[in-house]
């Protein structure tokens, strides 16, 4: 059974959100999405400063067993990336939910949940 952060709402695509402030958050792939992949040897982050649409691709993790697209869980601005992965994308791997956050989204209104599970609901589409 993978780990799933009740304090993090997920997307059915494998990305987690964590509320940084009412219209910031941080996001990142699931430890599910991790062990799916396996050893991870490169992703494609987000540019700063980009617009992100909520489930339209926004990057890309390369592992040794296939490439996958990453999907913003929510629409906003890019306002940071985890530049550490672009020499350690392994790190994801490691600790997907710490230090393998991917990037930092700025909402510009605060009612964010669009269509977001619960940890809960997201370890059912995942059991």
């Amino acid at each position: 059974m993978s780990n799933v952060p009740e304090s993090l709402r997920y997307t059915k695509e494998h990305e987690w959100v964590q509320e940084i402030s009412p219209n910031k958050f941080r996001i990142g792939i699931t430890d599910y999405a991790q062990a799916a992949l396996g050893d991870i040897v490169y992703i494609q982050l987000p540019k700063i400063g980009a617009e992100v649409l909520a489930n339209a691709v926004c990057g890309e993790v390369e592992s040794t067993k296939s490439v996958s697209e990453i999907y913003a869980p929510i629409t906003g601005k890019v306002i940071l990336v985890n530049e550490k992965l672009d020499t350690n994308p392994e790190v994801i791997n490691a600790d997907p939910y710490g230090n393998g956050w991917i990037a930092e989204i700025e909402i510009s209104t605060p009612s964010l949940q669009e269509k977001l599970l619960s940890a809960a609901d997201y370890q059912n589409i995942t059991a």
